[in-house]
């Protein structure tokens, strides 16, 4: 491959098909040269107007939804970070050269984010297809079949948008029952609350805003001893987030009269070996004690906490690893480990969704961590959770879900 530059704006004036650039107000970036060509328009005409002052809907048709599907369409876009393929649209177009002339014209339109640096949609490329003349082919021969074929599938394509339309309308309710049963399964404002710590949970791209990830934190006997929790069980959605909250409820109340995290990990592996969808869960626990600084943890097959020294130096939290809860047979005690700590310190917890990336070994994830604490470790901990989620998570979401726990020493 040679090193000559892709003289990118030229490529994109030479798409074959129409591609505009919006930005999030709806507004025209730009055009390539087949737009223009399709749709009878000059540059000056588009560049810098609002997308439906150049294209309105035609107001000798009071049936027209063209314009109304098309703004759903972008508004969804901008709202989920996804691309939006419309069903087959009728959007009449007035003539350039006469003027209160509409020309009634079909498209298959397609909507896709483009991404800045902070991960927020930047601009969004509306591809358009022009279908007018596939609608009405074999019109010459058979004129009156044409126009049978020409009304069944806009009336099919109507009835697909409808449809698309209940369809999203229904996934908002779930999403809204979802969201309500994560801040039901996870909460974590009073235990946080006198505490410096910070929680983030960032649901897989695509699903539901529930997962099975969880974290927890547990006021210990007298105020002065910490609990800190996180877990993954294997899957997504409303039946993962059940076993997830089974799991987290049943380590919370374990953590309380438990001597250490080793044997609230024990127990816990017991209830897990009970509980359907359990299997291959991990989890990692640690006790904090403030007085004695010092930090005891234990996990079952999951990624090691990070404890973040004040001079920079991370130290991964990996003496006392065994594999995930319910996996073997026959439980036995799980191993237990002890660090110290000084005031200031950071304490990081989390699961793998923040470092773990397809054909990548999970030790540059690990690397990729631990450089990202040590860069903001001065910041607050609700400063330094964004930071690192916006520095490890692809910009357009991970592919698994995050949960991620910050806790000032």
């Amino acid at each position: 491959m040679n090193d000559t530059a892709v003289d990118y704006a030229a490529a994109f004036q030479a798409l074959p098909g129409m591609v505009a650039l919006l930005t999030p107000d709806l507004v025209y970036a730009d055009v390539n040269e087949e737009f223009l060509r399709t749709a009878g328009r000059a540059r000056e005409q588009l560049i810098g107007h609002h997308l439906f002052e150049v294209f309105p809907d035609n107001p000798n048709d009071p049936a027209a939804t063209g314009m109304r599907n098309l703004q759903a369409s972008l508004r969804r876009v901008l709202a989920t970070g996804e691309r939006d393929a419309m069903a087959l649209q009728r959007y009449d177009l007035e003539d350039p050269e006469r003027p209160g002339h509409w020309q009634e014209r079909y498209w298959s339109p397609c909507n896709a984010p483009v991404f800045g640096e902070d991960g927020e949609v930047v601009l969004l490329v509306h591809r358009v297809e022009e279908v007018t003349e596939l609608i009405r082919a074999r019109g010459g021969r058979h004129p009156g079949r044409a126009r049978v074929l020409e009304t069944e599938l806009y009336t099919r394509a109507r009835e697909l948008q409808q449809l698309n339309e209940r369809l999203r309308r229904a996934h908002a309710r779930e999403r809204e029952v979802a969201l309500a049963l994560q801040e039901a399964m996870l909460p974590a404002g009073r235990q946080v609350s006198h505490h410096l710590a910070a929680v983030r949970y960032r649901p897989a791209v695509g699903a539901l805003n529930v997962c099975g990830d969880w974290y927890d934190l547990v006021d210990l006997v007298g105020g002065r001893r910490l609990g800190v929790s996180v877990g993954d069980v294997v899957g997504h959605g409303l039946a993962a987030a059940g076993v997830m909250g089974q799991l987290r409820s049943a380590l919370s109340a374990t953590s309380r009269v438990a001597d250490g995290p080793a044997e609230a990990l024990d127990v816990l592996g017991r209830y897990a070996h009970v509980v359907d969808g359990a299997e291959s869960a991990t989890a990692v626990t640690t006790f904090i004690d403030f007085d004695q600084h010092t930090i005891a943890y234990s996990s079952a097959g999951h990624p090691p906490p990070v404890l973040v020294h004040p001079d920079g130096r991370t130290e991964f939290l990996d003496r006392a690893t065994d594999p995930p809860l319910d996996a073997r047979p026959d439980p036995v005690p799980r191993p237990q480990a002890d660090t110290t700590f000084t005031d200031g310190a950071t304490l990081v917890l989390y699961t793998d969704g923040l470092i773990e990336r397809r054909h990548e070994d999970i030790d540059t994830g690990l690397a990729r961590l631990a450089a990202s604490l040590t860069r903001h470790r001065e910041a607050d901990p609700e400063a330094l959770a964004d930071a690192v989620l916006l520095e490890l998570l692809p910009p357009g979401g991970a592919t698994d879900d995050t949960a991620l726990i910050v806790v000032r020493l």
